[in-house]
């Protein structure tokens, strides 16, 4: 069994530098706990290491110096096939092998950690029903024959199939069109909540981020320039802070529209 961590904390950074030759700082002197059952959003512009900042989590990348810890174990300590069976990940379009069926894709981690196939079965239909679609509709279909809110349904589903302590989301919504990507942020908002999850979440989408966050992390250039509740993002006076709340569209009743 993995180790639990001795107090709230799923996910610690440490002091992280991520840099490559080409590119030093990627990611520079990050300091981040993320607490047990909260939605973290990482938020920030092309380039500025939130998807860094989540491989780093699952150990796709190692930090160059400092130390990223999971359950209070560094990363570098966990065998990496362990640790990423612990997290689930969530990409746009979910990441589905087209091949596979939907119930295939849904039941892979089960299967790769030695469930029976009748336990396999049964956690696939407790998943899709879960995230809104039939399996009797869905389970024998294939990515193709989805739409991108289905498949993007889909991509929790299989995130949530071994019942992970933590979820990583990069940019999960943003392929969408707007009215599928709100619909799938509150049945996500809600999900997590039910579930107890602990999710970071990545997005350039300061709407999104309002909307799922417990707190948000704003990065920029590989540094994370402020971390608040959403209530206390709106009223910082952080420069960057102000750049993105300036897109937002205020109504005569002062609510983000």
């Amino acid at each position: 069994m993995p180790p639990e961590s001795t107090n709230g904390t799923l996910v610690h950074f440490n002091n992280v530098t991520f840099s490559l030759p080409a590119a030093p700082n990627i990611i520079a002197n990050l300091n981040l706990a993320v607490e047990r059952g909260e939605t973290l959003v990482l938020l920030g512009e092309s380039g500025c290491g939130k998807t860094t900042t989540l491989k780093l989590v699952n150990r796709l990348l190692m930090p160059t110096s400092g130390e990223v810890s999971v359950e209070g174990k560094a990363t570098t300590a966990w065998d990496p096939i362990a640790l990423r069976r612990r997290i689930g990940y969530v990409i746009q379009e979910g990441g589905l092998f087209p091949h596979f069926t939907i119930a295939r894709n849904v039941g892979l981690v089960p299967s790769l950690s030695g469930w029976d196939q009748a336990r396999i079965t049964e956690r696939v239909r407790e998943l899709l029903s879960l995230v809104g679609l039939d399996p009797g509709r869905f389970a024998d279909r294939y990515p193709r024959e989805l739409s991108g809110g289905q498949r993007q349904r889909v991509g929790v589903a299989r995130a949530l199939a071994a019942d992970p302590p933590l979820l990583l989301l990069d940019e999960p919504f943003g392929a969408l069109d707007p009215l599928t990507r709100a619909s799938l942020q509150r049945e996500f908002a809600d999900l997590t909540s039910r579930l107890g999850k602990t999710a970071i979440l990545v997005t350039h989408d300061v709407r999104e981020a309002l909307i799922l966050a417990r707190r948000i992390g704003l990065m920029h250039k590989g540094q994370l320039l402020l971390l608040e509740t959403p209530e206390r993002f709106l009223a910082s006076d952080n420069p960057q802070a102000r750049a993105y709340l300036d897109t937002l569209k205020v109504d005569d009743r002062g609510g983000a529209q």
